[in-house]
């Protein structure tokens, strides 16, 4: 595949607002696009379109970067068909992919993908790149036709990831977590991503960038994913991934 995917793990770092750590990272990314950026909102799901549209609007404002609101298009469809490059915000996972099926750009945004238009999600956005969105850590407040995602990844993606037992809580870690979905997915591999971290693809090169180091779970073991290394080699066989 020679898709180009920008995969944060939020829209915030810390204490920063909403995009600003991010926001290089998508200047980056996004800056030899020639015309619009469609911007999904669908995963906003206890605010209203257009609050999120306003968000987006304070924070990437930029006379070089265009972009259009899917929620105001009368034909998603051709939006998405025409769109240069493409944007999906967190939120809710379950939300968004429902919406998205809803308004049939499942396809129509992985043909665009892979013919090579740029991606950019965070959080619910990045889940939605992988082939399922089973590592969310989202409560299904809705019902999508299946959980099957854009699949524009050969793995699953954990956002948000913190590692360890908090203290004083009784629930279970992140690790556990991630533990029992490759108990009933030994097959599968899951790239935990800290906060203040993204995964960049751009054509068959993969790295990790950020705040911090990522970790590949599965079956067997738990790696180390170091920023700034060579991870094409996680692309190469999206079988044994």
């Amino acid at each position: 595949m020679l898709s180009n995917l920008l995969l944060l793990s939020s829209s915030r770092y810390r204490t920063t607002g909403f995009l600003v750590d991010a926001r290089p990272a998508i200047y980056d990314f996004l800056s030899d696009v020639p015309g619009e950026v469609v911007f999904i909102p669908y995963a906003n799901a206890a605010q209203d379109y257009d609050d999120y549209e306003a968000r987006v609007v304070a924070a990437l404002a930029s006379p070089s970067l265009k972009i259009r609101y899917i929620h105001h298009a009368c034909d998603p469809v051709a939006v998405i068909e025409n769109a240069q490059a493409i944007a999906v915000g967190g939120g809710n996972t379950f939300a968004l992919l429902a919406r998205m099926q809803q308004a049939k750009i499942m396809e129509p945004i992985r043909q665009a993908v892979n013919s090579e238009k740029p991606y950019v999600g965070w959080s619910a956005g990045s889940n939605l790149a992988c082939p399922t969105i089973c590592t969310t850590n989202d409560m299904p407040i809705c019902q999508p036709e299946n959980f099957d995602a854009l699949g524009l990844i050969p793995f699953q993606i954990n956002p948000h990831f913190v590692s360890g037992q908090i203290d004083g809580q009784n629930g279970e870690s992140r690790e556990h977590r991630l533990t029992e979905f490759l108990a009933f997915q030994p097959k599968k591999k899951v790239l935990a991503l800290p906060e203040g971290t993204a995964l960049i693809k751009q054509g068959g090169a993969l790295t990790l960038k950020g705040q911090a180091d990522g970790t590949l779970f599965s079956e067997q073991e738990q790696q180390a994913i170091i920023r700034g290394e060579d991870l094409s080699w996680m692309l190469a066989n999206a079988q044994s991934i």
